[in-house]
């Protein structure tokens, strides 16, 4: 009897360990998301080049601010075209038409080789380089300006500094018994009521 006991308790705790690790591999394969991934899917996540790269979105970056800068100066010289057509009354055409019905006939010939001219020039357009110099120029300008109100203020700190200096050594002294020297701390005084005062 002891022997048969024995042995179903042995196979009970062999069964409950093999239990124990397939709940064990079953966790970890949850936990690492499922099972490994086929050669195919492999090589096609190989493949795809969805890497983090800063200067590639910099220079994303840099283009389309270059292109916004681009499209806002050609609105801003369209606008200053209507503006001028505006101020005079009417456009080129309506003053060529004008022009054509006083003169006559040698205007329209005139007329046509104006035409001509402007269909055979394509339009001047500003670009990237242009408004990258200008930009560039502006923002030069700002720095120096920068600069300067740095080292003026640079300049004042230093003055004031000094100006401390030379107060507290003055405010220091002290005679020969260890008294201080009343004759600087008078003349402080009285400056500070000559400020308080406006006097000076």
């Amino acid at each position: 009897m002891k022997k048969f006991n024995q042995r179903n308790e042995q196979e009970t705790d062999t069964t409950n360990s093999s239990k124990l690790t397939e709940m064990k591999k079953k966790k970890n394969m949850k936990r690492l998301g499922g099972g490994g991934l086929s050669l195919q899917t492999f090589a096609n996540l190989k493949s795809q080049n969805n890497r983090y790269n800063p200067s590639l979105i910099k220079k994303q970056k840099e283009f389309y601010k270059n292109a916004k800068y681009v499209s806002k100066f050609r609105k801003s010289m369209k606008q200053q075209n209507i503006h001028d057509q505006n101020e005079t009354g009417q456009s080129r055409k309506q003053q060529n038409i004008h022009d054509h019905n006083e003169t006559g006939e040698s205007s329209k010939v005139n007329d046509n080789d104006d035409d001509d001219r402007q269909k055979g020039k394509p339009k001047k357009r500003i670009g990237v380089e242009d408004l990258y110099k200008k930009t560039k120029e502006e923002m030069d300008k700002v720095r120096l300006e920068r600069e300067a109100a740095f080292q003026e203020n640079k300049k004042a700190k230093e003055e004031a500094q000094s100006r401390r200096k030379i107060a507290k050594s003055k405010m220091m002294r002290r005679t020969q018994h260890g008294q201080p020297v009343m004759k600087y701390r008078i003349e402080h005084l009285l400056e500070q009521i000559k400020k308080s005062t406006g006097m000076d």
